[in-house]
């Protein structure tokens, strides 16, 4: 079991690994065969590049400034945009940037297809608004489209918890996340620990 999350040694950020717990991912020997995975040519580029990202942009740069740094310096100028239909207004905007800075950039709704909830067996009781037509979101094609329009880099916009796995699964292009879905939290996600030991301590620990 890996519990990394629960470590207070962090010897895995100081260097000092003959301190590590026993177990530690530092000192699995695993790690020699993954080293060599960061030495794929595709593997490298991505690893090298978001290094140099991260240093140039820390703390100075916000995270759709840090996208695009990310892609010109992989040498990505076709990018993908998969976005939740209620974030239409934010994916219109983020293209528009995108695109003003250089890129060509291609976006697929979550909606694409109009596919009925009824094709995944829904019932109209577990619909979101039961008695209307609900068209399933359909990652698996906005991964193809996407792939079909060659993009070199494809950015989450909001799509749901699920969704996103799916996209990430079909998706043929590197992809990163500019937002996530969280419609009580206005998208930030991370209120929810940061209201943990107060507002929200009985709503998470209670399930």
């Amino acid at each position: 079991m890996y519990t990394c999350a629960m470590c207070s040694n962090r010897s895995c950020k100081t260097g000092e690994l003959d301190k590590t717990p026993i177990n530690c991912p530092c000192s699995d020997e695993e790690q020699e065969r993954i080293k060599e995975l960061y030495q794929k040519d595709d593997n490298k580029k991505l690893a090298y590049c978001s290094a140099l990202t991260e240093a140039e942009g820390y703390c100075k740069k916000t995270r759709l400034e840090e996208i695009e740094d990310f892609a010109n310096k992989c040498g990505y100028k076709k990018l993908g945009v998969a976005f939740c239909t209620g974030l239409s207004k934010e994916a219109k905007t983020l293209c528009q940037i995108l695109r003003h800075n250089g890129f060509e950039v291609d976006s697929v709704i979550c909606k694409n297809g109009s596919i009925p909830k009824e094709f995944l067996g829904i019932k109209e009781s577990q619909k979101v608004r039961p008695g209307t037509y609900e068209p399933m979101c359909n990652p698996i094609g906005q991964a193809v489209f996407l792939n079909k329009a060659q993009t070199q880099l494809n950015i989450i916009l909001g799509l749901c918890v699920g969704h996103d796995s799916l996209f990430i699964k079909y998706s043929n292009a590197p992809v990163t996340v500019f937002a996530v879905k969280d419609r009580v939290l206005a998208h930030n996600p991370l209120g929810a620990l940061y209201l943990a030991d107060g507002y929200y301590k009985n709503k998470l620990y209670n399930q």
